[in-house]
């Protein structure tokens, strides 16, 4: 299978996703954003994923790229290719079908736990988080997760389009990427854990490392 994936950031990569491809003998390409915003042709890929990042989906004026991104994703849709969005990626999803994105009430950054609907994980599950927007449910689209500090965590259309806000993809090497590029929101707050307790519970991405690969492994079957 060939998987194409969207990295807007040099430091959130595929995480996990990258061991799972490899596993699988999977083909991997990307479009760096930052580097090259130069899509692929839509033939040459079977599965799309869309990676997070800092910016938010609405900052046209300073990453222009972000509006042939999203025209993107609508036609990989369009097209029936199985798409995967995680964090900015859930969000370019929702804003590409048409719904708002937006700043949530607090950031969520951390280790903290999610409700899960329709049988996608046990419920409750502990996620990594960092995001400071949400979104409201694409047209047609399934609410699949839940937290305390934002409503919509989660989402599919039919069976091959998915948006997660959390990482189930993360490791302990993207975490420190995140800390050392994105410490300076690390301010307390409700929702927001400090570095050490970031770090202090790394043992949870075993698990979700484990999921990422179930949904993953749901998606191929589609491609």
């Amino acid at each position: 299978m060939r998987i194409h994936y969207f990295q807007h950031v040099t430091f959130e990569g595929l995480g996990y996703i990258a061991d799972w491809a490899k596993a699988k003998g999977h083909t991997v390409t990307v479009t760096k954003w930052y580097e090259a915003p130069i899509p692929p042709a839509l033939e040459d890929l079977d599965m799309l994923i869309v990676m997070g990042g800092p910016m938010g989906v609405y900052e046209e004026d300073l990453h222009p790229w972000l509006s042939t991104e999203k025209e993107f994703i609508r036609r990989a849709i369009a097209a029936g290719k199985p798409v995967l969005g995680i964090c900015l990626g859930s969000q370019l999803i929702a804003a590409a079908l048409g719904a708002r994105v937006y700043p949530n009430k607090q950031k969520e950054i951390g280790w903290f736990p999610v409700q899960f609907h329709d049988g996608i994980a046990p419920s409750p599950t502990t996620v990594f988080h960092w995001h400071g927007d949400t979104f409201d449910l694409p047209e047609n689209a399934i609410h699949l997760a839940e937290t305390s500090a934002c409503k919509n965590q989660a989402y599919r259309i039919g069976d091959r389009v998915v948006g997660l806000q959390f990482h189930f993809e993360i490791t302990p090497e993207a975490l420190e990427g995140m800390i050392t590029h994105c410490g300076h929101e690390l301010v307390p707050d409700t929702y927001v854990q400090t570095a050490a307790e970031i770090r202090g519970n790394a043992h949870y991405a075993q698990n979700t490392n484990v999921l990422i690969s179930q949904l993953l492994n749901g998606l191929e079957k589609l491609a």
